[in-house]
């Protein structure tokens, strides 16, 4: 251990930096003191990049000037920051006229960038929402994940696809609104099979007038916004009237209706009278890591929640932490006009007028002390307390995995990054390459890469020798590994040469047997790297799982006990790869299905390509048509058939 010593500054060394990174951590501190002379004490964002130009750490300040120059004042810095400013080679600055335009852009460039010295926010995918379409006549009911872009109605988030799809379902029973598309409403001859079951009113063949449906929707609406219990005594009211006239029919229709409406409350969990429109957002730490949970009620009523878990420095404070996740969680979605959180965040009220100036209304950053606002953050904070002790319990169990799998092959240590590779195709067409990453928290599905194999990986691959007529033609697998493992080394040497950034990994795994394995070598040997352990995992006899055969450099294949745990986790690794090849394959060959020769014909949009198909068929019956034939379609001028037909029998 390091004897405590005074530097120039009269500051105390512990936690300093060893004595070998002091030149470093010199040359940081240089950097900074360099940019200082310029820097104004406005408000701003700043940027930390290391030699390569990377973003390390991303900043905003009231006054630039001031905080940056608080990093020149080592013996004030932990740990992190010292690591930071000792690999600190540029400093680059954004003015703003504002501390929340800063803040604001702050946000921005930390999800864009991703600075390893930043608090991140790993898993950031759109929520759904159910929109209610606004331009047609019969407004359609669907789920809608993206940009809002089309007129009408969005109601949510939704915290999953399973609990928008579930609530769609029940809001179809309840308000019988149409759900396909406006193309298949405009060809429609006779009611479909939503119509018979009692989940669409059909207007698109006129069971239902412009009015009735009118009626649907607006019901629709106000039950979304949070007015269910006048919708429902609505129902109830006229149900009751039915019955009275003894239309028992009518009646029971109705009564079918507001079961829909009970079972989509039946699962809000909680609903609280009141609350409007607010998020609850509940934050706990332990073991050096914070699990946060987001609840989303809507119109009083509980939409679900998602568990986030954001990197961060183990040092870092809860207050913080909670800061930036709110700031980057509300970068690409509206804020509520409320907040309920668990802890105080920093910079509550900045934080504050930041979302309110991103949402165009008033947003209050609420922690709520008593009263049912209370018990639903205590309820979210129960929620972020278990998620983050079964993971903290998931991790520990997948480091003893990790351990077992290094003690298996004889690695150095347990390793932090394994890849994956798997190819899928059929006979060499749509061929695409996967991988996928997996490390101590499990799947990083961030990381994953598809790769489309293409030239001479795709063709059958013929010994020396053998005649072409010897063997089937199909694709060449070791030539397609070949390729993947290729592209993705070239590229990292390219873009991490030093293996730095944590992006090279410190095991290969490959789905096949010896051939594969010496496909991945000679890959790895023709870019001059032969440092990277590799494993072939090959099926047993009769493809049985459980005898698997694993392949290693040099060494005679091993198998592994059929109830040994690290066996079961690379059956998970292997089939979480082959899942991952065989739905890219799949995407690329519906789409390859879904293309026609039209498409590549400049000019040709989606109306002329429908009037040509419905006239000739196909696009086989097109490209045989000739000049005149061509001429004869509706909406097909003599100038566009002319292009249409050169286009197809184009000499050479």
């Amino acid at each position: 251990m390091a004897e405590t010593e005074t530097i120039a500054d009269g500051s105390d060394r512990a936690g300093m930096p060893e004595p070998a990174e002091d030149s470093a951590l010199t040359r940081g501190v240089a950097t900074i003191r360099t940019a200082l002379r310029t820097l104004p004490p406005t408000p701003g964002v700043y940027r930390m990049l290391n030699a390569k130009g990377d973003a390390l750490y991303v900043g905003k300040a009231q006054n630039l000037r001031n905080r940056v120059a608080s990093y020149t004042h080592l013996a004030n810095l932990s740990n992190r920051l010292l690591r930071m400013v000792a690999e600190t080679h540029a400093l680059e600055v954004v003015v703003t006229h504002t501390e929340v335009e800063a803040l604001l852009l702050e946000c921005n460039l930390i999800k864009r960038l991703r600075p390893r010295y930043n608090v991140l926010l790993r898993d950031d995918k759109s929520f759904p929402y159910i929109h209610i379409t606004g331009v047609h006549d019969f407004p359609r009911l669907m789920k809608h994940r993206g940009a809002r872009g089309e007129a009408g109605d969005y109601f949510g988030p939704f915290a999953s696809a399973g609990a928008v799809n579930r609530t769609l379902i029940a809001l179809q029973r309840a308000f019988l609104l149409r759900s396909c598309s406006d193309s298949m409403f405009a060809s429609r001859s006779r009611p479909c099979l939503l119509f018979q079951i009692k989940r669409c009113s059909a207007p698109c063949v006129g069971r239902i007038d412009r009015d009735g449906y009118a009626k649907l929707v607006a019901e629709a609406r106000a039950f979304l916004k949070g007015h269910s219990k006048d919708v429902q005594q609505e129902l109830a009211r006229r149900m009751q009237a039915l019955a009275d006239r003894l239309e028992f029919e009518g009646a029971g229709f109705l009564r079918d209706r507001i079961r829909a409406l009970t079972q989509v409350q039946g699962r809000q969990d909680i609903n609280v009278q009141h609350l409007g429109d607010a998020d609850v957002i509940a934050a706990h730490q332990a073991g050096g890591q914070t699990s946060i949970q987001v609840f989303f009620f809507r119109g009083g009523q509980n939409w679900g929640n998602r568990a986030y878990f954001p990197s961060h420095d183990k040092q870092l404070g809860l207050d913080a932490v909670l800061a930036a996740f709110i700031g980057q969680f509300y970068d690409n979605k509206p804020p509520p006009p409320a907040v309920l959180t668990s802890h105080v965040p920093a910079d509550r009220d900045l934080l504050a007028a930041a979302l309110s100036s991103r949402a165009g209304h008033k947003v209050e950053l609420v922690t709520p002390q008593r009263g049912d606002k209370r018990k639903l953050v205590e309820h979210a904070l129960v929620n972020a307390r278990e998620a983050l002790g079964r993971r903290l319990a998931e991790s520990s169990s997948q480091q003893k995995l990790l351990a077992g799998l290094a003690e298996a092959f004889g690695l150095k240590a347990p390793p932090q990054r394994i890849e994956v590779y798997d190819n899928s195709h059929i006979q060499g067409t749509n061929a695409v390459g996967a991988m996928i990453v997996a490390g101590p928290d499990g799947f990083i599905k961030n990381a994953y890469r598809k790769f489309n194999i293409r030239g001479a990986a795709t063709s059958a691959a013929v010994p020396e020798g053998e005649s072409a007529a010897a063997r089937p033609a199909r694709g060449d697998d070791y030539a397609m590994m070949r390729e993947v493992l290729g592209r993705r080394f070239a590229r990292a040497l390219k873009e991490d040469p030093e293996r730095a950034n944590g992006t090279w990994p410190d095991l290969i795994l490959v789905d096949g047997g010896a051939g594969q394995l010496s496909s991945v070598e000679s890959a790895l040997a023709a870019l001059g790297i032969a440092d990277v352990p590799v494993v072939a995992i090959a099926k047993g006899p009769d493809r049985d799982a459980g005898r698997e055969r694993f392949f290693r450099p040099g060494l005679p294949p091993v198998s592994l006990e059929p109830k040994d745990p690290v066996l079961y986790f690379l059956q998970r690794l292997r089939d979480e790869a082959h899942r991952f090849a065989i739905g890219t394959h799949r995407a690329r060959r519906a789409k390859g299905i879904g293309a026609s020769p039209l498409d590549e014909i400049a000019g040709i949009g989606a109306r002329r390509k429908r009037a040509l198909l419905h006239h000739f068929g196909s696009a086989r019956g097109v490209a045989r048509a000739g000049l005149s034939d061509l001429e004869r379609v509706a909406g097909i001028s003599r100038t566009v058939a002319k292009k249409v037909y050169d286009h197809f029998h184009a000499e050479g």
